[in-house]
């Protein structure tokens, strides 16, 4: 057997830790599940078809489930399809319409002639045959953008989910979640506190991490706030939240990420963090989203672990010093993969001679149905093996040294970052 052919085999059949998703419940992917069109299109492929010139319009009613003509609803996307689907985004669309439907190329016709195959992907278990045994995955992490978190019976040990901390990050706690997760009112500092505490004491044992996307609405940039700033702030936030300015929201922002941060050390659970890339189209304020503007916090909080999450894309070099610079830094290749895929090849590369092995997680699909986790998932792979038979060829690694790094970045590292053996038992016995 060649080398290739070893590590590819390896890649091939080790079993993947997926660390972020957006994946739906059960109960609502059998209620409201996708047919084709929405399996195959409605992931981030969209802004891509966006701004190969599909209308707004157009990509509405290609997501119509109410309309039936399949045909009919996607002719009018087909040209922009046809310039997209060699971006990474269309690469795991074609992987799914070949590993779902048995189709080799996407027209009105085909995609009408394979719909009726759809509905044997929206049975009850089907979820977690395909991101379990067809996707071959460890596990999914999943940010449903929760602040209760319970034991998924769908897959008690298959399926965790991370706290979100998003809007206490952002400067906007959200008074009615907050309610109905811990019967609790926010009135002053004390009482926010006493509510994040109630959260994690509730959630921190079920819960796999801490996750926040705050950087669409704010800056990643953190100061330390006193308790006296922080409480001036959110009075403002209580009597006139629509009012409150820029200024005034980042500083509740940073109280409440800090009280965060500390709360993750507490109950021993990593914060992952939205670094780089914005998901959509036409608005991206590029400074908003630099993983070195984390560099305060990260050095305030060395027992913290920080999980910065998408290779900072595309300050992907700012993330790897980053994680070659502070012991509790770990970098995430959720998503990166479909974004840019050369430039994750790139980014493992040049990860591998700079930081330490540890360090690296593979993948995370970033989704919310199983089929384009499952594709997000083929797509990594691919892309992963032709990174480390590269390293090979170039004489930089062994095929042993190549497969053990295969091995850490695939699922080891995960395993000790996030403490699975320990939240597996623990869904089991809740179970």
């Amino acid at each position: 057997m060649s080398s290739q052919t070893d590590i590819a085999a390896f890649i091939d059949q080790t079993s993947l830790v997926d660390t972020h998703e957006h994946m739906r419940f059960e109960h609502d992917y059998l209620a409201d599940g996708p047919d084709i069109l929405v399996q195959l299109f409605q992931n981030y492929v969209s802004a891509d078809l966006y701004v190969a010139g599909a209308s707004q319009d157009a990509l509405d009613r290609l997501y119509d489930r109410n309309d039936p003509d399949v045909a009919a609803r996607f002719a009018p996307v087909q040209p922009a399809w046809e310039t997209a689907q060699y971006t990474g985004y269309g690469e795991a669309v074609r992987i799914m319409a070949a590993e779902l439907y048995g189709l080799d190329d996407l027209t009105p016709d085909s995609i009408a002639a394979a719909q009726a195959a759809n509905a044997a992907l929206l049975q009850p278990g089907e979820r977690l045959r395909l991101l379990r045994d067809a996707a071959n995955l460890d596990h999914i992490q999943t940010d449903g953008k929760s602040i209760d978190i319970k034991v998924d019976p769908s897959g008690p040990d298959f399926f965790f989910y991370d706290i979100s901390w998003v809007d206490f990050c952002s400067g906007r706690p959200d008074h009615e979640a907050i309610g109905q997760a811990t019967g609790l009112e926010v009135t002053d500092l004390p009482s926010l506190r006493r509510v994040m505490e109630t959260i994690f004491a509730s959630s921190a044992s079920a819960a796999i991490a801490v996750k926040t996307q705050h950087a669409y609405n704010r800056t990643l940039r953190w100061r330390e706030r006193s308790d006296a700033e922080a409480a001036r702030a959110l009075d403002v936030y209580l009597r006139d939240a629509g009012n409150m300015d820029e200024a005034t929201r980042l500083c509740l922002g940073d109280w409440c990420w800090a009280r965060g941060v500390e709360l993750c050390i507490e109950h021993d659970l990593p914060q992952k963090i939205h670094t780089g890339y914005y998901a959509g189209h036409s608005r991206m304020p590029v400074d908003y989203i630099r993983s070195g503007h984390l560099s305060p916090l990260l050095a305030k909080y060395p027992d913290a672990r920080f999980v910065l999450m998408h290779i900072a894309y595309p300050y992907t070099e700012e993330l790897v010093a980053l994680a070659k610079h502070y012991p509790n830094v770990f970098a995430d290749l959720c998503w990166a993969w479909s974004i840019n895929p050369y430039s994750s090849v790139e980014f493992v590369r040049r990860f591998i001679h700079a930081a330490p092995a540890n360090k690296l997680f593979l993948f995370g699909g970033d989704t919310n149905h199983p089929g384009p986790a499952l594709a997000y998932a083929r797509q990594a792979r691919t892309w992963f093996t032709r990174a480390m038979q590269a390293e090979i060829d170039d004489g930089l690694l062994t095929e042993p040294q190549a497969i053990d790094l295969a091995q850490r970045f695939m699922s080891d590292n995960q395993y000790d970052c996030f403490r699975v053996e320990a939240k597996k038992a623990i869904a089991r016995a809740a179970a």
